[in-house]
């Protein structure tokens, strides 16, 4: 069966309710032949760890959203639920979902680990967008599998609105990425997958420090090496990180 718009591949990806960046970043990052549809994960909670939670716990019935749809893989956009529910919460339920919906199950947090395994890192630097108490326990979930977080800029919105993270720009994510320029590090990783990665990963292109990746990169990636059943490959990261594909797409939506 071929789709007309995903003659490749369709991924499904699950997103938080009021995420505005994991869509159009997705659309400029995924190769040709391969198409998205999106599932919303939501919560009535008032406090982020708690809607967290509740995405979560929910993973497995936003997936009932998709319906019949022949979605090839799963992609999970939410890395905070990962810190929380911890490694080995995390690893269960991804076998489960997997194992029961028949596609590979990928949440972006173990992306990113797969990400920093291939490019043998070991010193990490951290972009963090996040609250003070969300970024330790992301610290504590990259460590649990081996990473040593080495340092960590925050970044915020210069104006608080409807959402403290999805309204931080991608001029201010660069500029906490630039600080880390010069650091002595294996890996630098811009947190969250509704901060604006694309602008700073472009300009990090271009140094010879560190590479530097997000989730959201990390995520589209992961997603397309499973649906074409492969297992992560060095080649085709280096190739996402580089910007083949995606690159010159990016300059042009830039420049309108």
């Amino acid at each position: 069966m071929s789709l007309e718009y995903a003659p490749r591949g369709l991924i499904g990806v699950l997103t938080p309710q009021a995420n505005t960046t994991v869509e159009p970043e997705f659309n400029l990052l995924l190769p040709l032949g391969v198409a998205m549809i999106t599932a919303r994960l939501t919560s009535s909670k008032s406090s982020m760890t708690e809607r967290l939670a509740d995405y979560f716990a929910s993973y497995g019935d936003t997936l009932r959203q998709f319906a019949n749809a022949p979605i090839k893989a799963v992609a999970a956009a939410c890395t905070g639920a990962s810190y929380l529910a911890g490694r080995d919460r995390e690893a269960m339920l991804v076998k489960e979902i997997s194992t029961r919906s028949g596609v590979p199950f990928i949440t972006a947090a173990l992306a990113v680990v797969d990400a920093l395994k291939l490019l043998r890192a070991r010193s990490v630097g951290l972009v963090s967008p996040y609250p003070a108490d969300l970024t330790r326990a992301s610290i504590g979930y990259w460590e649990s599998h081996g990473f040593e977080i080495a340092k960590v800029v925050e970044v915020s919105a210069s104006v608080q609105g409807f959402h403290p993270i999805y309204e931080i720009s991608g001029v201010a994510t660069a500029q906490a990425l630039q600080s880390l320029r010069d650091s002595p590090l294996d890996a630098i990783v811009m947190l969250g997958t509704g901060t604006p990665t694309l602008l700073p990963i472009t300009e990090a292109i271009e140094w010879n420090g560190a590479p530097a990746l997000s989730c959201n990169l990390a995520l589209a990636w992961r997603a397309v090496e499973a649906l074409d059943g492969q297992s992560p490959r060095s080649t085709t990261l280096e190739m996402w990180l580089r910007g083949d594909h995606w690159l010159q797409q990016f300059r042009v939506r830039q420049q309108r």
